[in-house]
């Protein structure tokens, strides 16, 4: 049996009309971590149209390393993501996609880097990287879109970052509490959001390959959620100076119960 109660690691993930790829991606994580010890799963849903909650409670068919959150909103991926964010207790702690798109072993690489690599604070996967194995591309479009958006990311002031929207992602404990709880976008730009309030709170941030398989069915609009995107790109900037004016001073993060 797992223990839960003091867990090392946590692994959030958001999810919205997932009915079809939630319960084979629930499966898939119970048969890759096994009986690992300190491990909690908290899979986030934002309020659907189809049976995602329902299919979702009976794949993990009570599995304590499971936690099931149901928002009865759906105000988007970020806001998602902050729920499971702030739940989680872990002295590391992941969100990834729900598609599980970066394959779950990549995990265990990022555990090894954080121990590698001390000063480091926060891991992202990039798909930029040279070393960066592409599985699947996206179309012309989608990657034409990324490609224009970043190019407006490093204009924000995000430096040395070449893929902030890849949604696999690593923090330490330390940066969990202060991060997510100034965190106020809710769609698909708070990576953004997440990573500059990173640096402006003095926070450490390495980019690393990672392997990554697109899935045809992404939740990304492509002639809407852009324009929505840079939208709220182009107040980021100015959230964040805000939010940091009105709370200066970093919080501490919650302890395990």
């Amino acid at each position: 049996m797992v223990s839960s109660s003091n867990p090392s690691l946590s692994i959030v993930i958001p999810a919205f009309n997932e009915e079809r790829r939630l319960p084979d991606s629930i499966r898939s994580l119970r048969s890759f971590f096994g009986t690992i010890e300190g491990l909690e799963i908290i899979i986030v849903v934002e309020k659907s149209t189809d049976r995602t909650v329902e299919f979702a409670r009976q794949a993990i068919a009570g599995d304590p390393v499971f936690k099931l959150i149901a928002n009865d909103v759906q105000r988007g991926k970020g806001f998602a993501v902050r729920t499971g964010m702030n739940l989680a207790r872990g002295e590391t702690v992941f969100f990834m996609d729900a598609d599980l798109s970066t394959p779950l072993a990549e995990v265990f690489q990022f555990m090894v880097e954080f121990q590698k690599r001390p000063e480091i604070d926060i891991l992202i996967g990039s798909r930029a990287e040279a070393k960066s194995q592409i599985l699947r591309k996206q179309s012309w479009a989608r990657e034409t879109m990324g490609r224009c958006f970043n190019r407006f990311v490093l204009a924000l002031g995000v430096s040395g970052i070449r893929d902030t929207q890849c949604g696999f992602k690593a923090f330490r404990r330390k940066t969990v509490g202060p991060i997510f709880s100034r965190q106020k976008t809710d769609g698909f730009a708070f990576d953004v959001e997440v990573l500059l309030l990173a640096e402006k709170l003095g926070f450490k941030v390495a980019a690393i390959p990672v392997r990554w398989v697109n899935s045809p069915d992404s939740k990304v609009r492509i002639w809407i959620d852009p324009l929505k995107m840079l939208f709220d790109l182009l107040r980021i900037k100015q959230i964040v100076r805000r939010t940091l004016k009105a709370e200066p001073h970093a919080q501490e993060p919650s302890k395990p119960l």
